[in-house]
């Protein structure tokens, strides 16, 4: 593994060569190529291991639309580090090197489309209007709406955590299954393309995720005021989990009466909150105002 000595805030000379050969090696300015600079290097080849079974190899296909070549990208996609524990096979890698290519092909695509599509926005909002639809809060409803998770391999640590409410494994997940797409297409974006537009960038996925971080704690209290219906009470009825991985529930009450209007999950008493508002928002058919946010036309 490469490292400096010293102070550990900047490489040396030695270092920085080593890093500048690993990356390009013995290739001159003069035979530099995108080919040879954009190839896949030996070290990298991806080796099926049948981590996947036939059904869920067939459901992946479904899903993404592609028809797999080499299934090792699906599987290292799908292989969440939990999972590493269980295997017996120690040389297996995790979906994280594939997360982090995810992540680029992502913020990329979303980019050109917003630039494509919006053209009266300038690019401080088109940046914020980018990180509502690449957070994670974004990709875990991609996830769930493919049900992502029945295909994931986890330990069952893992399974329990997505089943309380971690989000952050499945849209882990999702951004690496977009790198496996584009590997697997032979670097080529147009197979991502597709799949972000019926996952993604569909009317009503986009509208979902716009109004992700609605105050629907604010929605429920405004609409209980004005119909004299009191005002909404919160009250946790569990607690999960050790410290670092609690899961909370939380039910929403009137103050003029104890029948619950809704209830909630989460990682967190606000997030758990917001939960159970949103649920009586949509019990109890209230409105949620537009706020002047567009959907795709």
């Amino acid at each position: 593994m490469l490292s400096s000595k010293g102070s550990g805030l900047k490489p040396s000379s030695v270092v920085i060569r080593q890093l500048v050969g690993k990356l390009f090696g013995r290739v001159s300015n003069d035979t530099a190529t995108a080919t040879t600079i954009f190839s896949p290097q030996p070290n990298t080849t991806f080796s099926p291991q049948n981590l996947l079974p036939a059904a869920s190899i067939a459901a992946v296909e479904s899903i993404t639309g592609h028809r797999i070549r080499n299934v090792a990208y699906f599987e290292q996609a799908l292989l969440h580090r939990s999972y590493l524990q269980v295997l017996e096979n120690k040389e297996a890698i995790s979906n994280e090197r594939l997360e982090f290519l995810g992540d680029s092909i992502l913020n990329m695509l979303i980019g050109e489309f917003l630039f494509h599509r919006y053209h009266d926005i300038q690019e401080g909002e088109l940046t914020k209007l980018r990180s509502r639809l690449v957070n994670r809060k974004a990709l875990m409803l991609c996830a769930r709406s493919i049900q992502l998770e029945r295909y994931m391999l986890l330990n069952t640590s893992a399974n329990q955590s997505i089943s309380q409410g971690n989000d952050s494994l499945l849209a882990d997940g999702f951004e690496a299954l977009l790198a496996a797409l584009y590997l697997d297409s032979g670097s080529q974006l147009g197979p991502v393309k597709d799949f972000l537009a019926r996952t993604l960038l569909t009317p009503e996925m986009f509208e979902k995720i716009l109004f992700i971080e609605e105050n629907y704690k604010s929605i429920l209290l405004e609409h209980l005021q004005a119909s004299g219906m009191g005002i909404p009470r919160y009250v946790v009825v569990s607690q999960e989990g050790p410290d670092h991985e609690r899961v909370f529930t939380v039910q929403v009450i009137t103050s003029i009466s104890e029948e619950p209007l809704g209830s909630g999950t989460g990682r967190s008493k606000k997030q758990a909150e917001q939960a159970a508002a949103a649920e009586a928002v949509e019990r109890m058919n209230i409105q949620v105002p537009a706020n002047g946010k567009d959907g795709i036309g």
